[in-house]
């Protein structure tokens, strides 16, 4: 489940803006956002043509899209990335990180029932245990998190069902998560990431599968516009490292949400 009955989204918040957005939206930013991650004469995956090959599937789709990468060389690109949505279940990456560095701060251990508690909300989505962690760090703690990583419009409020969140914001959170996780439990953290349940390995997953191990989360619940689906991750492959981030909504169904972020992500990374 993406949202429990205590986390939904109120009417009359700020609605996302239309489809059409200035180029500055999406132009790659001048320098790095996470630096060291690629040899200078590598090609940077996904290249360019990548992502507008993406973009041209997604612009196919009904709803509103969004994607966002930090490439192999660490640079922020992608196609209405600053447009804001609800969060639903993404955020529980964040929870994640929030109570591990809340645990540091209180040099505590991370005990077993936190650790099922933290298994549960990834692995599963299960929101009553993201509403048992969110108790614990609330809005301060999530918004220390989106400091930490760098992101820029994270909104919060009263609920981790009330966050509003960017493409762009979600991607450099991606790609900088393993930096501000805690060292002891940086392992159990992307350990929880890698091993979603089946029924959650769509999308970026799968188009990863066999070229980078994924370290992902993704998020669903109806909206006034339709259905919402978001997924994004942190991808892998021995020394090099990407983050993407796709976020929609106002799908016809949920189905049909899985397949736009499925066909966006088999184009940004195919080889």
């Amino acid at each position: 489940m993406a949202v429990g009955a205590a986390a939904l989204w109120v009417s009359g918040e700020r609605q996302a803006a239309p489809r059409r957005e200035r180029v500055a939206h999406h132009a790659p930013a001048p320098v790095p956002v996470v630096t060291g991650v690629a040899a200078s004469s590598a090609a940077a995956v996904p290249s360019p043509a990548a992502i507008r090959r993406a973009w041209r599937y997604a612009r196919r789709r009904g709803g509103a899209v969004s994607l966002a990468v930090v490439d192999t060389r660490g640079r922020l690109r992608g196609r209405a990335m600053w447009r804001r949505y609800p969060s639903a279940s993404v955020v529980k990456a964040m929870l994640l990180a929030a109570e591990l560095r809340r645990l540091r701060r209180a040099r505590q251990a991370l005990d077993g029932p936190t650790l099922e508690l933290l298994r549960a909300m990834i692995t599963l989505s299960d929101n009553d245990s993201a509403d048992a962690i969110y108790a614990r760090v609330g809005d301060t703690g999530l918004r220390a998190v989106a400091r930490a990583t760098g992101m820029r419009r994270f909104g919060v409020a009263a609920s981790w069902g009330y966050a509003q969140i960017t493409a762009a914001d979600l991607a450099v959170f991606f790609a900088r998560l393993r930096a501000i996780l805690p060292r002891r439990q940086r392992r159990t953290a992307l350990g929880l990431l890698s091993s979603l349940a089946p029924e959650y390995r769509w999308g970026l997953v799968r188009a990863a599968r066999g070229r980078w191990r994924a370290y992902a989360k993704g998020g669903w619940r109806e909206t006034g516009k339709g259905e919402l689906v978001h997924q994004a991750a942190w991808l892998r492959d021995g020394g090099r490292s990407l983050a993407v981030a796709i976020l929609t909504d106002g799908q016809p169904s949920h189905l049909y949400g899985v397949h736009t972020v499925r066909g966006i992500a088999n184009r940004l990374l195919r080889p």
